[in-house]
Formats: structure tokens, sequence, C-alpha cells
């Protein structure tokens, strides 16, 4: 059968945003482990951003690199080809300027011939290239299969349909679970995410096509669905896609990155980086919050300051990986004045980038501040860490209402009409997640299903294997 696997050949077409791509990529990776040869298609600035392809698997996973095209109307800025490079109001430019890769993409196709095409939902218009190709398409989706039931099932997203009408007329019917899911359920927006939420999917947007529709084509044109979740984790949800959809839906596991072997010896030359693993040694087990919120959503100057009073408030210690921001004039205008004095040898705030898989890993490192979108929930909870979310955009907070729901996290509480949170409300969430006796079941669940979220075996030989059986057995 690897002999057979080397036979089929598939392309990879992920969007052009980092919580996409390296879901994408983790995919890529497992499929050339079990003999799948992989084209991986993105932009240069984005590809020279993600992992090397691993020696071993050079022969069958391959980049290919299509520049973005320049838009003459509205340039996006020198060097801009993720969303993470650009502020909210120039992602749509991207979007188009990502859907004129069709025309390179429908060459590569033609002349490559691959077996499947494995799609995200951005490119509205890779069914018609899979379909005059003779190509099958599926689509992979990076969401967790609760979020995809709230806000993909295909009923709910093309504007001016009656189902559409019937099921969500107004951002109202998205502050209760849909009737789609029919078990006892959480998902739910407050106002103020529900609001934000409707006019994302459903307003027209610079590109011409709302981003409901862009998802609609894609789901309703692929043979099959994976997607990023287990049935240990989302068997409800799961089977309930299954019965919706009309179509295989293939679970691919959670796909979670490997466990850092060698964590000292891999940032030994970074100086800053070796003292703050030294601070970390010092610490009691499982005693540190890490906060990380991520590079796709900007905080504000309101949101990181409340942030940081919330952390001097809990008495805790801290490691806080700081995005920099564009508001702020240097590192020491992001945070509230004194704050770095006052929390001195308590906590450490770190700017740009940092290790999060080998901090994560850190034996003192006992829970985690973050925006609950799911790559990081996966990377988080396969090392046990109890859960502090707050979250901000799209999927995060129904992720968010799972985690609470299955007993897996806290969530910092917030005014629903304008979304704004305290740092009485984010001492209070930390406190009661690692240290109360309130929490004790908190944390002992997240020790629980660590088991499950770093599985690497059950991940890669039980769910990555039956992708690859439907691959070839369907070709």
């Amino acid at each position: 059968m690897a002999e057979m696997g080397k036979e089929v050949h598939v392309v990879m077409l992920p969007w052009s945003a980092f919580g996409h791509l390296i879901p994408f990529f983790q995919l890529s990776i497992s499929l050339a482990k079990s003999g799948i040869h992989v084209s991986f298609i993105s932009t240069p600035k984005n590809i020279i951003r993600l992992p090397p392809i691993p020696s071993n698997l050079q022969t069958l996973m391959q980049f290919v690199e299509f520049p973005l095209p320049i838009l003459e109307d509205e340039p996006l800025p020198e060097g801009a080809e993720a969303t993470v490079d650009l502020p909210g109001s120039k992602i749509d430019y991207l979007k188009i300027a990502y859907d004129l890769l069709q025309h390179p993409l429908n060459n590569f196709i033609a002349e490559q011939k691959p077996n499947w095409i494995i799609a995200d939902v951005i490119p509205h218009w890779i069914p018609e290239i899979a379909q005059q190709n003779q190509v099958q398409l599926v689509h992979f989706s990076v969401f967790s299969a609760s979020s995809f039931l709230f806000l993909g099932y295909p009923d709910y997203l093309v504007f001016g349909t009656e189902s559409r009408k019937r099921l969500r007329p107004s951002w109202e019917s998205m502050t209760s679970k849909p009737d789609c899911i029919d078990f006892p359920s959480s998902l739910a927006y407050t106002k103020k995410e529900a609001i934000d939420v409707f006019q994302w999917i459903y307003s027209m947007n610079a590109s011409g096509i709302s981003d409901g529709d862009r998802v609609c084509k894609v789901v309703n044109s692929c043979q099959a669905f994976f997607i990023r979740t287990c049935t240990e984790v989302e068997g409800d949800y799961l089977n309930t896609c299954q019965k919706l959809l009309g179509k295989p839906v293939i679970p691919a596991g959670l796909l979670p990155p490997e466990k850092p072997k060698l964590a000292r010896e891999e940032i030994k030359d970074d100086d800053s980086w070796s003292q703050v693993f030294k601070w970390l040694d010092q610490q009691n087990p499982k005693s540190v919050v890490f906060v990380g919120f991520g590079s796709e959503f900007k905080l504000s100057k309101d949101q990181v300051f409340e942030i940081a009073y919330g952390l001097e408030l809990s008495g805790l210690p801290f490691l806080w990986a700081l995005r920099k921001s564009n508001w702020a004039k240097d590192d020491l205008d992001s945070l509230p004045p004194g704050f770095s004095e006052r929390t001195c040898g308590k906590g450490i705030v770190s700017f740009g980038w940092a290790p999060q898989m080998e901090i994560l890993g850190h034996l003192s490192i006992g829970g985690t501040l973050f925006h609950s979108g799911w790559g990081s929930i996966i990377e988080m909870l396969q090392f046990g860490h109890c859960l502090v979310l707050l979250p901000f955009i799209i999927d995060q907070p129904l992720n968010a209402r799972f985690l609470v729901e299955k007993g897996l996290g806290v969530e910092v509480e917030r005014n629903e009409e304008d979304g704004s949170f305290s740092r009485n409300g984010i001492s209070k969430a930390l406190n009661l997640a690692m240290v109360s006796d309130e929490g004790k079941m908190l944390r002992a669940r997240a020790s629980e299903v660590a088991e499950i979220f770093g599985n690497q075996k059950l991940h890669q030989d039980y769910y990555i294997a039956r992708v690859v059986e439907f691959l070839k057995t369907n070709l």
C-alpha cells in the first residue's frame, strides 16, 4: 500500500492566513508520512514563514510558489501576503489578489493532473477548476465541528435563499443554538459578537462576494469533507455534520504539533529566551500562566492595559508573549505606566516571536489566558493546561462556549452589549482556573484530555490512516 500511496497526488490550497496555512501544512506532513505526494500551494512570503519540509519527506512533498498578483487600484503594502500583515480594513483586498491566483493554479492543475484538490473555504472558484480538469475536490475545514455547524452549514449561508431567511434571518438568530444542533448545547453568541459575525458572513465586501457565499460554494461542490477534529472530543457535533452534509465527512484528527524534544538546546543561542527559561525553572510546577493572543487579532491599548492590570491583580506568576502594537511608540509604551516595575520578578512580558511549544511544555506552566482559537486550544490541551478564555473574533467565542460546556475552560466575564471586559474579570477567571478549590475539577479535566489531544499515535495511525484510505480507494 505504501508504494500505491506514491501514485496519489494531492494539491493543497489554503487561504492566506496562518490559522489556515499551519493546519494545512500539518495535514500535508501527515499525508506525506503515509506516502501521499503533496503539492502545497501558496505565495513566496507565506511559504518562507512556514516550517521547512522534513528532509525525509522532500521526495513526497513540495512547496509550489505562486507570486501574489499586484492590485493596481488598491495595492497591498509591499511584502503583505497574509492576513497577519494587514489591518482588518485591507483583508478584502487580499481576497481580491488571492482570487487572481485561480489563473496560474488552473494551469498547474491542468499540467500536473493531480488526483485530488484539498481546498480551503475562501477560493470559491476552485470547484470550477476541479470540474474543468476532472479532479476530485475535498474541503478541509480548519475549524471545529461545533463551529462549522454554527457558522458554515450551507443552509445558513447563501444570502436571499429561503432556507437562510427562515433559519438565520438576523443577528438575533445567532444568540441561540441553531436548529440543526438537536442535542443540548451552549453554542451561541452574545449580542455584540452576533452583530459582528452576522455582518462578516453576509455582508457584500470589496472582493465582490460575501464570505458566506464563498464557504457555501466550496462546501456544496466538494466530493468529501475533511475536518480537524475527532470523535473523542466532538462526537455529537461530528455525527450531526455527517447527517446533514450528505457526503463523506471524515475527521482528520486534531493534527497536534509534535512536542519539542530539546527545548533548551533549541533556544540556547538566544540570550533573552535563555533568561526567560531560567526564570521558569525557578517557579513552582504548574504555577505560571502563559498569556498569548496570537497574531491575527490586534488588541487595542485599552484591552492590553486591562489584561495587564488583571494579571497584576491576580497575583499569579505569568509569562506574556505580547505582539508589538501599532499604537505603541516602543515596548515600554505598550504597557501601563509602572507595570514592569510593579511585577518585576513576578512576571515577564516578551515582545515579538516566542518559542510557544517550548514554553507550553515547561513544567512550571499550569494554565493559559488566550483567545480560544481552535489551533491554540489543541496546542495547549495536549499539555494538559487549564484554559482561561478571552475570545474576540469569528469562531473563538463558539470555541470558548464549547470548552466551558465540556468543563475544560473558564471564560472571562464580559459586557454583552459592547464586549468589554475588566481587570477584575481577568483576575477572577485566572484565580478560579489556577488555584481555587472551585477550579479543581477543571484542572483535573484538562489533565485527562491531554491523553487525547496529545496522542500522536491516535491522530496519525487512526485518523490520518482513514483519510489516506479514503483518498486511495476513491480515485
